[in-house]
């Protein structure tokens, strides 16, 4: 196990952004064809899409409307392409009509200190299918606590934690710290601290980066 190369993957990204869960379950095929080759220790970073985002959030079709100047028909089609998408990585897009953005600042406090217990990646994923499969909350502290303790969180101290300021400046700090690396874009998955991939790439560009740079330089 020990002659088995490290490669870490810091993955800058949003919980509600769906591009971000494409780009991780298109990095999961990749990493699988690595099974035995290397081994992947993942840190997931904060980035808020909409920083200032009022606690009771915005209709999704307005928002897409306001931010990006979409119209109805060209964000019912970009959710089609978002479903087909997800259907081929096994994730669900359920996108209903009453669907909202919601400020996800509370959502990284709990993922920062998820990274303290081992289990970021699998709260990361869970708010992910919580937005966008089952149509919850993610900035609703109940639904936040529910979720961290489906992966096997302490409920308590989630509790605990969000109804204080606990990991307020951490998060802040993280966010500054990628903006000043000009990350201004999620996805972004840095290797190794060294190597980063912008997007939502295909599995083929991140296996073609963890071969012929990553282990080449392992060897």
């Amino acid at each position: 196990m020990s002659d088995i190369p490290v490669i870490t993957v810091d993955i800058v990204s949003d919980v509600v952004c769906p591009w971000c869960i494409i780009g991780y379950k298109k990095l999961e095929k990749a990493m699988q064809r690595f099974e035995g080759k290397a081994r992947f220790e993942l840190a997931w970073h904060a980035f808020e899409l909409n920083p200032s985002m009022p606690p009771e959030g915005q209709d999704i079709s307005e928002h897409m409307a306001q931010k990006y100047g979409a119209t109805p028909e060209q964000s019912k089609a970009n959710r089609e392409r978002l479903r087909n998408a997800g259907s081929e990585l096994d994730f669900e897009f359920s996108y209903g009509d009453n669907m909202r953005m919601v400020n996800t600042f509370d959502a990284h406090r709990l993922l920062h200190w998820a990274g303290e217990t081992g289990k970021q990646t699998a709260l990361k994923l869970a708010l992910f299918k919580a937005h966008f499969t089952d149509g919850k909350n993610v900035n609703d502290h109940e639904t936040l606590i529910s979720v961290a303790a489906s992966v096997g969180l302490d409920e308590k101290r989630a509790r605990d934690l969000l109804s204080t300021n606990l990991f307020a400046e951490e998060v802040r700090a993280t966010e500054a710290e990628w903006q000043d690396r000009f990350i201004t874009g999620v996805p972004a998955f840095i290797f190794n601290k060294k190597f980063m991939v912008p997007g939502a790439q295909e599995a083929d560009v991140f296996a073609n980066i963890i071969e012929n740079k990553l282990l080449k330089e392992a060897a």
